[in-house]
């Protein structure tokens, strides 16, 4: 009790500095938050414009839109920790820089290497700038009333951020040309730089302990070569081929390493006694789980929205705004349900509603159908949230007190993982299926043009413009007929996925017990269950 009381002094004392600026200092951590959010998914609407102009191979295509969150999700852990070291204040404003730097490059990529090296860097940028957002948030608000009001409006705004993504991007490719989904980034950076330097108090955490950087590095090239091995299995290459085995094989043997190295430091980068709890390790599952079903199904939904129904990136963006908006309803009456219901039963049938979500979406065809699609997507949106938040609830409900921010930097982690191989994985899939009803051979149309349409179907509309005639209209009905086939049999994959979550999610706790300030709060629990402990 002692050791909790002290550490509240400090950081109230901590906070001292920010006074009546805390609300300031929140309007400008979202503003961080808001950029990162609407980054992960600008892009998603912009793919059919990418691949027009910079004609990128479909592992170059995986890349350019997977770097970020994959990136992202590989330094959390290393930058927060380097905040802790040097300054959380110090990491923020260096992301802020480059950040700026990365957009601009990226927004004058001329092929696409350069533009998965610019990409690369915003995941960088976006790694330092989340984990600093939220301890400056934490140390700026010592009261827990408040503290709780400002997580939820931060919370909102990366729901916000997703939703703003693909319409901004919509926009900008009405009026401009892709790069400018890139462009719009740097203005708000040159302000965020010296409003984050006067407004943002300085902080560190208490220092003990090395820097494992070589254990972070360790981890994220681990996972580059895992999923890199599983991009070129989806892309179609043997699986004897030396450049899928060896990625897979070297990317296994570093996260083997990484988790040896971790088991035997005195102070770990992630304390992986953690993971020996049942409930935390397969609330971080469920969360890898629901991101992959999400980011990926969201990448191709935007794919079929444009070039299999004809619109515009500014309808897509729109016709994708049911599912944010349904995402946010469940965050509101996430915390009501979660004490109703308990974690176990909400996680589950979160994960089963996603499922009848997605496998009703398999009914989409070649033609528009609006009710369909929007019943789809608002199932979707509502369900994988329920479960985001029942998951993350019982994942930190298992982490001690002390070890609490390293969970928070866990389910980030996981979060964004996720997303990463939700778009690697599903990209996949997608490419795998569709590819064979076009290599095959199209009837009336040249061998070689048809091998050429079977790498995406952005590319067999060229060619079949090049062709004309009867020949380009079938080879055009054909790649169609294709994309639909390979988005059917994607969704039965996330349907699985999914489903195979909500077993997962049987081993969560049913009901919680909160903590406030050393305190227990009692939560109702439902009928007779026992209770479980919750860390708040």
């Amino acid at each position: 009790m002692s050791g909790t009381t002290t550490a509240a002094a400090v950081l109230r004392r901590r906070a001292a500095g920010a006074g009546a600026n805390r609300w300031v200092v929140l309007v400008v951590l979202c503003v961080s938050l808001l950029l990162v959010a609407v980054d992960a998914t600008v892009l998603h609407v912009a793919v059919p414009a990418v691949t027009e102009d910079l004609r990128p191979g479909a592992i170059e295509l995986l890349w350019i839109v997977d770097v970020y969150p994959l990136v992202c999700a590989s330094l959390l852990i290393l930058f927060g920790t380097l905040g802790d070291r040097v300054g959380r204040r110090r990491i923020l404003l260096l992301g802020y820089a480059l950040f700026g730097i990365a957009s601009a490059l990226a927004a004058l990529a001329e092929n696409a290497q350069v533009l998965i090296a610019a990409r690369a860097l915003l995941g960088a940028g976006g790694a330092m700038i989340m984990p600093a957002t939220l301890s400056i948030l934490r140390q700026v608000f010592p009261d827990r009333r408040e503290r709780a009001l400002a997580i939820g409006i931060w919370s909102a705004v990366a729901a916000v951020g997703a939703a703003i993504g693909p319409l901004l991007g919509g926009f900008l490719l009405e009026h401009f040309w892709w790069g400018s989904v890139f462009l719009v980034n740097i203005p708000l950076m040159l302000v965020s730089l010296p409003v984050g330097r006067l407004l943002l108090p300085a902080s560190k955490g208490d220092g003990t302990g090395p820097w494992d950087v070589v254990g972070a590095l360790m981890a994220a090239a681990g996972l580059f070569g895992v999923v890199l091995g599983v991009k070129r299995l989806g892309a179609g290459e043997p699986p004897a081929s030396a450049f899928t085995v060896l990625p897979l094989v070297a990317g296994a043997a570093l996260l083997a390493g990484f988790v040896r190295r971790q088991r035997r430091r005195t102070h770990p980068l992630v304390d992986l006694r953690m993971f020996r709890r049942p409930a935390f390790s397969t609330s971080v599952g469920c969360i890898v789980l629901a991101m992959l079903a999400l980011v990926g199904l969201e990448l191709v939904a935007a794919q079929y929205l444009q070039l299999v129904l004809g619109l515009s990136p500014l309808q897509t963006g729109l016709r994708l705004l049911p599912l944010t908006f349904a995402a946010m309803a469940a965050g509101l009456a996430g915390a009501r349900l979660l004490r109703r219901f308990g974690p176990r039963r909400m996680v589950c049938a979160g994960f089963c509603l996603t499922a009848v979500a997605v496998l009703l979406l398999t009914a989409m065809g070649r033609a528009d159908d609006r009710a369909l699609l929007l019943s789809g997507f608002v199932l979707l949106g509502f369900g994988l949230e329920t479960t985001l938040f029942g998951a993350y609830e019982s994942m930190l409900s298992e982490a001690p007190q002390e070890q609490s921010g390293g969970a928070a930097a866990i389910g980030e982690t996981s979060y964004q993982l996720g997303a990463g191989i939700g778009i690697a994985l599903l990209g996949s899939v997608m490419n795998a299926a569709y590819a064979p009803g076009l290599t095959g051979g199209v009837p009336g149309v040249p061998a070689s043009a048809s091998a050429a349409a079977g790498h995406s179907l952005g590319e067999a509309y060229e060619v079949a413009a090049q062709l004309g005639g009867p020949a380009g209209g079938a080879l055009r009905r054909a790649a169609g007929d294709a994309f639909v086939h390979g988005l059917h049999v994607t969704l039965v994959v996330s349907a699985g996925l999914l489903l195979l979550g909500a077993v997962m999610a049987l081993r969560l706790p049913r009901v919680m017990q909160c903590e406030e300030d050393g305190e227990a709060v009692a939560v109702p629990a439902p009928r007779d269950a026992a209770e479980s402990r919750v860390s708040v």
